[in-house]
């Protein structure tokens, strides 16, 4: 299939929706909860976001290879849009961003396991780079307009969070309808989640597999409690109490992915993904940079580096899960335990920030331990690495 085929067009459009909506409601609904007179419940927002990507991994990935991938995406995308309206209609937004946490569980490895259905090794780097792309748009566009409309108006951000996902929703319909991967699976649970740790423990023998889980779980354990420490380090180190600005800032991330996706394409293919590593050994001095900032200018130059030095680890990582995975227990099943594997790491990471923020550790120390907590994660990765080339 061609990388600009409709079907590829109709992936990209709901991929771009659906993310747009995600970061929006991210960002509305932590202005509620501040709002509330309760910032404590931030980290806990994330995590109830979180924490069903990880109960439902031994299933969403059978799900997303037992039936055609398209149909899943948009089965997903009418339960985000559930989960939105619950929080339209007053429903706890722990409870609300649960459900779309749930959609989002469902979603992951559909929408990247297709990818290996459309395109070949040849182009799936590429293919890779255009779906984050798309991603990383939506998620500047989204926290950039989430933040404005969270200060101006919660109405008008709810209302084009139900837009987004329902438009997403009819996008998934011109989505290819491609063949089951697995599609006389059984779907018993215990058997499911059995299989499920066998094939994780597959992936995870596997060198280059184990490369790709450990280095994508880092990187978005990472941008996940960054995301959230900005709203402590803003009006600490810059002194400004909005959300625009923190929103503005994680855009300025956003920014950076795009640019590491575009290199990623350009510059690094399945057969030298050890490049990728140059990327991610950037991460720990920049955010380790952070902890010294005081200018605004300063910060969002440093948010575009990180950005950047992420998307060029990232991108070829998940390339290279998504061949091995086609190649021994199905793409979907692969992104499930790629799933799992993140969002643990992520909750770990984001359980230490919250328990640091409830401790009372100034925000700049913990951005500090942060950054080096990966600088020496990475390393080690790297070293690990490099010596089996």
């Amino acid at each position: 299939m061609s990388l600009l085929s409709h079907g590829m067009m109709a992936l990209l459009t709901a991929q771009f929706l659906s993310a747009l909506a995600d970061n929006a409601i991210l960002i509305a609904a932590i202005a509620i909860v501040k709002a509330q007179g309760l910032p404590n419940l931030v980290p806990l927002l994330q995590e109830s976001f979180l924490l069903p990507f990880i109960l439902l991994a031994p299933f969403v990935g059978q799900i997303a290879d037992g039936f055609p991938k398209g149909r899943v995406m948009l089965a997903a995308n009418l339960l985000k849009l559930f989960g939105a309206l619950a929080m339209v209609a007053g429903v706890n937004p722990l409870t609300a961003y649960g459900l779309i946490g749930i959609g989002a569980a469902m979603y992951s490895p559909a929408k990247y396991g297709i990818l290996a259905q459309m395109f070949g090794p040849s182009v799936l780097v590429r293919a890779n780079g255009m779906m984050e792309g798309s991603t990383i748009v939506a998620i500047l566009l989204g926290v950039i307009l989430g933040g404005w409309l969270a200060d101006h108006s919660l109405a008008w951000a709810f209302a084009g969070v139900v837009a987004a996902y329902s438009l997403a929703a009819f996008a998934n319909l011109f989505i290819p309808s491609l063949p089951a991967e697995n599609a006389g699976a059984s779907f018993h649970p215990w058997r499911l989640t059995r299989r499920f740790f066998a094939s994780f423990w597959l992936l995870f023998k596997n060198s280059d597999s184990r490369f790709s889980l450990l280095g994508t779980s880092v990187f978005w354990g990472c941008g996940t409690t960054l995301r959230l420490m900005l709203f402590a380090w803003v009006p600490a180190a810059l002194l400004v109490a909005d959300n625009q600005t923190p929103a503005n800032l994680m855009g300025a991330v956003s920014i950076g992915i795009v640019l590491g996706a575009v290199a990623a394409g350009l510059w690094i293919s399945l057969h030298n993904v050890n490049r990728a590593l140059a990327g991610g050994l950037l991460l720990g001095p920049l955010i380790l940079a952070l902890a010294g900032i005081h200018d605004l200018k300063m910060a969002a130059v440093l948010m575009v580096a990180i950005g950047m030095s992420g998307g060029l680890f990232v991108v070829p990582l998940n390339a290279l899960l998504q061949e091995r995975g086609h190649e021994s227990i199905g793409a979907g099943n692969a992104l499930a335990v790629q799933n799992f594997a993140e969002n643990i790491v992520m909750l770990s990471f984001v359980g230490a920030y919250g328990w640091a923020a409830a401790a009372g550790v100034p925000i700049a120390t913990s951005i500090a331990g942060f950054g080096l907590l990966l600088l020496v994660f990475i390393g080690m990765l790297a070293l690990s690495r490099l010596r089996r080339a």
